[in-house]
């Protein structure tokens, strides 16, 4: 297929974009290269013949529109997003505009170009999303594809919002969309404010590690390489108008993960250990949500999709890969905002 991945040069959209030319499908990567993007995440396919990249916000619509008539695609896999809980708490300006307003120009983009084209009923908008828009859950239960919208940050609002935009251009146009809500990726690539990369990072330069509250907040986790997967198979066989959610099958407290990658660390660098003794509790993060589960029955039972990396294994490659790629994250250290408390402006 021709594809267009927006965000392409982010974490999970390079996954994806990585996949994708391995595949052999004509990819075009637009991304605006804001601050969590890295070409070097890239890198492996930038010299293929069946890969571009365009650096374009997606709010631009004129640029939208080059893209859409230029590519001219089969399917569009929409990743861009501001995706960092707590930056959208001390900037939610910024979710808005991209996660909102980004959203509503690409469908627009995309609803033109689509009804240029004849209306053929294999184009694919595929909007890729986060569970955190279904809220909080208790000690028991999952998410669902039926399960009720009760975003409680910035950040999940404005996926929310971007959300019911794409099914209203299904509702109300016809735009043929399919819908992926993802539980926490991790992996290699991801940049380094996230928490599984900061206990990595920090533990190996002897630096605290933060763990919000008591640590108790759960988290299904899956392997970024394994979601990407799960996109593209979503893409080819899901059903349009459809929502799929996707899990790794792999929850764990907060302070488990980070007691397990510090025994990783252990194990890799010794000459640090014990390194769970710069485990530090710091004041929780405003509105956290206590629980997040996945019920990955429909993907499985329609697609046949689940993930193949335990979390086990998944750590155990994330920390090699972090330890043999200090030219990769060493320049993002200095980039605005990393290794700071953020998200404190509640």
């Amino acid at each position: 297929m021709r594809l267009i991945v927006t965000g392409g040069a982010g974490f999970i959209g390079s996954a994806v974009v990585r996949q994708a030319v391995a595949a052999g499908h004509e990819v075009l990567n637009i991304d605006a290269l804001t601050y969590a993007a890295n070409l070097e995440n890239v890198a492996s396919v930038a010299g293929a013949s069946n890969y571009r990249f365009v650096q374009a916000d997606i709010t631009d619509r004129g640029a939208m529109d080059a893209a859409f008539a230029d590519h001219r695609p089969d399917a569009i896999l929409h990743l861009a997003a501001e995706s960092h809980v707590d930056r959208s708490i001390d900037g939610p300006g910024a979710f808005i505009k991209t996660n909102v307003t980004g959203t509503f120009t690409l469908l627009e983009a995309a609803r033109a170009f689509w009804q240029r084209q004849g209306f053929p009923r294999s184009f694919r908008f595929h909007h890729v999303s986060t569970d955190e828009v279904f809220g909080s859950l208790g000690e028991e239960g999952r998410f669902d594809e039926t399960t009720p919208y009760d975003p409680r940050s910035p950040y999940s609002a404005s996926k929310a919002a971007s959300d019911h935009l794409v099914r209203a251009w299904f509702e109300t146009y016809g735009l043929p969309i399919l819908v992926t809500n993802c539980s926490n990726n991790y992996g290699p690539y991801h940049f380094p404010e996230k928490l599984i990369p900061v206990v990595i990072l920090n533990a190996l330069h002897g630096r605290a590690i933060p763990v919000y509250g008591a640590g108790a907040n759960v988290r299904d986790w899956l392997f970024v390489e394994d979601h990407a997967n799960a996109l593209l198979t979503v893409l080819a066989g899901g059903q349009v108008g459809q929502t799929y959610v996707i899990g790794g099958e792999a929850e764990a407290r907060n302070i488990d993960l980070v007691r397990q990658i510090c025994a990783l660390m252990d194990e890799m660098v010794p000459d640090g250990a014990p390194h769970d003794r710069l485990i530090e509790f710091v004041t929780d993060r405003p509105g956290h949500d206590a629980r997040y589960a996945i019920d990955p029955s429909r993907i499985r039972r329609e697609l046949g999709w689940r993930p193949s990396v335990s979390l086990e294994e998944g750590l155990r490659r994330t920390v090699c890969w972090y330890l043999d790629n200090r030219d990769w994250w060493q320049p993002l250290l200095a980039r605005d905002g990393v290794g700071q408390r953020l998200g404190k402006g509640a």
